[in-house]
């Protein structure tokens, strides 16, 4: 009988949680179609959900047509993005995560005091290209420390830095330090831009990577924080680690040998994706689980400002009608 090691906290964060029934409500509350900016967040299940919902999903803002509900996705989009919406008369409701927008606030405020900002975070993606949106002339991005050493600023006495949140907290500090190497004088935020729940999963990922032959990550592979979590785990000492969009990706061979499977999920995973991959694992054996839990999460976020008055609107049309 095989062992299985299940990680707590994983899966849905409050920012997801919150994006996921913003979309869901906004379908009910507008009817279908709304259209959605992007993912609206990393991954492929959630989006075909939300589509067989009515929900269409687009690249950019000139997709949608004019006059059309459109939900800007949990990653943050740039102020360049709200000015497109409005040209078209979009109806907009904004799901960025509020710790995105916590980012895009100090990015604001670092540049209105005139610092050269070092944003740490991966060329591309959505996050990074929002939060450089803030203030595109101040902003430098850096992926890595090996990076650092080729940044140009105008007066290294008066740099910043921020980052990307779903980033790994160990490598972003890595960086920092070489940035600090070469700026002494360099700026942080009050407060850690990583979200705690990139943190939580990635110290739980931790706890179960040395008692086990094997990790399986439930995300998808542009879900950049469970791609974090599979290298978190080989680095916290996981002999093997795999990243499965879901059951059906899982190569039996992996399990070859393997006594112990820790599971963990992404923070943008439904739990019914890692409940068919623990039932997969039991069909092979895997039925003595123990859950590992590191810290409990309680995190709400109220849904967008803009969505919640148009369902009290609503409510006052039904009381009255």
């Amino acid at each position: 009988m095989g062992r299985v090691l299940l990680a707590k906290p994983r899966g849905y964060c409050a920012g997801v949680d919150r994006a996921v029934q913003t979309v869901e409500k906004a379908l009910e509350l507008y009817g279908v179609p709304v259209y959605v900016r992007k993912q609206i967040v990393h991954n492929a299940h959630v989006v075909k959900t939300l589509e067989a919902k009515g929900a269409i999903f687009v690249e950019e803002t000139d997709e949608v047509p004019h006059g059309a509900t459109v939900v800007f996705s949990a990653h943050g989009v740039a102020p360049t993005v709200h000015e497109e919406a409005a040209e078209r008369s979009l109806r907009t409701i904004d799901a960025t995560c509020p710790l995105v927008t916590k980012v895009h606030s100090e990015a604001r405020r670092f540049a209105r005091e005139d610092y050269d900002i070092l944003l740490i975070g991966h060329a591309g993606h959505e996050e990074v290209v929002g939060t450089t949106g803030q203030a595109p002339d101040r902003i430098h991005l850096v992926d890595g420390p090996e990076d650092a050493a080729g940044v140009k600023v105008r007066d290294p006495k008066r740099v910043a830095y921020l980052s990307q949140t779903t980033l790994s907290v160990d490598e972003t500090m890595v960086t920092v330090e070489a940035l600090r190497e070469r700026f002494p004088h360099l700026q942080g935020p009050p407060n850690s831009d990583i979200c705690y729940a990139t943190q939580n999963r990635q110290v739980a990922v931790k706890e179960i990577a040395r008692s086990v032959d094997l990790i399986l990550v439930v995300g998808s592979p542009n879900s950049s924080n469970s791609v974090r979590l599979v290298e978190v785990a080989l680095d916290a000492g996981a002999p093997a680690a795999y990243l499965v969009d879901n059951c059906e990706q899982v190569d039996a061979s992996w399990l070859d040998g393997v006594e112990t499977v820790g599971v963990t999920s992404g923070a943008s995973v439904p739990e019914e994706l890692v409940t068919e991959l623990m039932a997969w694992l039991a069909e092979r054996g895997y039925t003595d689980v123990e859950e590992i839990t590191s810290t409990e999460e309680h995190l709400l976020f109220a849904l967008p400002p803009e969505l919640r008055r148009d369902m009290r609107a609503r409510e006052r049309e039904r009381a009255a009608g």
